[in-house]
């Protein structure tokens, strides 16, 4: 095979992905790759199952979390410009910014909210308003209602709310909204000719929307709210493009700030700042963090890299510096990051030729679970550990604040408020998978489904990370 050639590429991903189609009941997926100098778009099957209209090379959709990388380049961007300063305290710009826990707020730079290291207490925090206050609305809502899991730069947890403070500073030191900033300082610059923040906007081009899977039927089912309020706006609630404008988004980070169109729209020290490790927590399951990017190891390979989860779809964007290559995908169940990581696993190892390191390669038998028995916490999540028939159970269920976030959550995750539950058995003492998966399966993307416990005091793990998410024991 010709793994050289994005004719090979893109025959092997059409291949891919009409089988797992197929074989999955996932309606539509489109993706783009970007490789030395050439670009192949990818499309199939259907973006809309009660319209039946086709997932289209132009077709559009939510960005989901892969917004917080285009967050960070704003920040990074203002940065370059004087208008901010990554370790000065948030509350310099937000002077009201404040959490539940008293003085909290006043220990956090602009560095930990997009370092994921800021320890606010918010990653299910739904405040529910729309237009120009949106993010200032979210902001206020911190003071009575979230807390702090650690002190900043303690600890490593991927954080929604971190980025949406990091919007409202934005807007703070430019005078903008952030869909207005983004619109001029990274949509504009980089080629995002078919990018925008609003459903109004999207209905007018060929939009996918996410599904989910009917108990009854099995059969994929639209979901019942296209976006996050206008609040998640900066974590990904309703930035909306197409593969062509991600693939666009991640040259300019290959090309050191410079777009494809030749803007310069950061400098190469902030793009390179992006790159760089700003927390590891030294474990499997979660990769080290620089600035927005999450860096996965792969030998002397590293790739940068964000997935987005949105109302009944997923999307990942992939830029992979040593080699000049950009991969975005999005597909419209969340059972589309199962592919994903089929075809970044195809592309790192057959097209790219990186040999691919086993992370999981056996299991130990005699570990103490005793440790990490207990309550873990977090703004409206619990997670309650149990040692069955000698392996830990984890029960996690949503414990929402008020109606209007329990309807938010909910569908966001498809109708349901607990997650049946789950097994794990030991890696080493700390690290755990899941029960019954090859463990070969954690070697690319997936492995943020090991689950790994931290902090051990007194003979028990304070803290449960979970696919990049801390809770904290109760």
């Amino acid at each position: 095979m010709d793994t050289t050639s994005l004719h090979t590429v893109e025959a092997q991903i059409r291949a891919q992905v009409a089988a797992y189609c197929e074989s999955a009941n996932l309606p539509g997926f489109v993706a783009g790759v970007y490789h030395d100098g050439d670009q192949i778009v990818v499309a199939h099957g259907t973006a809309n199952v009660t319209t039946g209209a086709p997932m289209r090379d132009d077709t559009g959709f939510l960005f989901g979390s892969v917004t917080k990388v285009l967050t960070t380049t704003l920040v990074l961007r203002q940065a370059d410009r004087g208008l901010l300063d990554l370790d000065t305290p948030v509350v310099t710009y937000l002077p009201d910014f404040a959490l539940t826990a008293p003085g909290a707020a006043d220990r956090i730079l602009v560095r930990h909210l997009i370092s994921h290291t800021n320890g606010i207490d918010a990653d299910l925090f739904f405040p529910d308003a729309k237009g120009r206050d949106a993010l200032k609305t979210y902001v206020n809502g911190l003071a009575s209602s979230c807390g702090a899991l650690f002190e900043p730069g303690e600890q490593l947890s991927y954080s929604n709310g971190g980025v949406i403070v990091a919007g409202r500073v934005l807007e703070a030191v430019t005078g903008l909204s952030f869909p207005d900033l983004l619109e001029r300082d990274l949509y504009a610059p980089v080629g995002m000719k078919d990018s925008g923040t609003s459903a109004e906007r999207a209905i007018l081009r060929g939009t996918a929307v996410g599904h989910f899977t009917d108990p009854e039927t099995m059969a994929a089912k639209p979901t019942g709210m296209f976006m996050l309020p206008d609040t998640w706006g900066p974590a990904g609630g309703t930035p909306i493009g197409t593969v062509a404008d991600l693939l666009a988004f991640g040259r300019t980070h290959l090309a050191g700030g410079v777009s494809p169109s030749g803007a310069r729209v950061l400098s190469a020290e902030s793009t390179a700042l992006m790159r760089q490790v700003s927390y590891d927590m030294a474990t499997p399951n979660v990769p080290p963090i620089g600035l927005g990017w999450v860096l996965y190891p792969f030998g002397d390979t590293t790739v940068l890299a964000m997935s987005g989860a949105s109302p009944g779809g997923v999307s990942l964007l992939c830029v992979v510096p040593e080699h000049d290559l950009v991969f975005t995908a999005y597909g419209n169940t969340p059972g589309a990051i199962l592919l994903h990581d089929q075809l970044l696993r195809w592309l790192l190892s057959e097209h790219l030729g990186i040999r691919i390191p086993r992370l999981v390669t056996e299991m130990e038998q005699d570990v103490d679970l005793a440790p990490y028995v207990g309550t873990y916490r977090s703004n409206q999540l619990r997670v309650d550990v149990t040692i069955v028939d000698g392996q830990l159970e984890e029960r996690t269920t949503y414990e929402p604040a008020d109606e209007s976030q329990e309807r938010i959550f909910t569908a966001f995750a498809g109708g349901t408020t607990s997650a049946p539950p789950k097994r794990y058995v030991p890696v080493r003492p700390g690290l755990f998978a899941p029960a019954g998966y090859p463990v070969e399966m954690f070697d690319v993307y997936l492995r943020l489904l090991l689950v790994s416990y931290h902090d051990i005091r007194d003979g028990r793990a304070r803290f449960r990370n979970a696919g990049g998410r801390l809770t904290r024991r109760a």
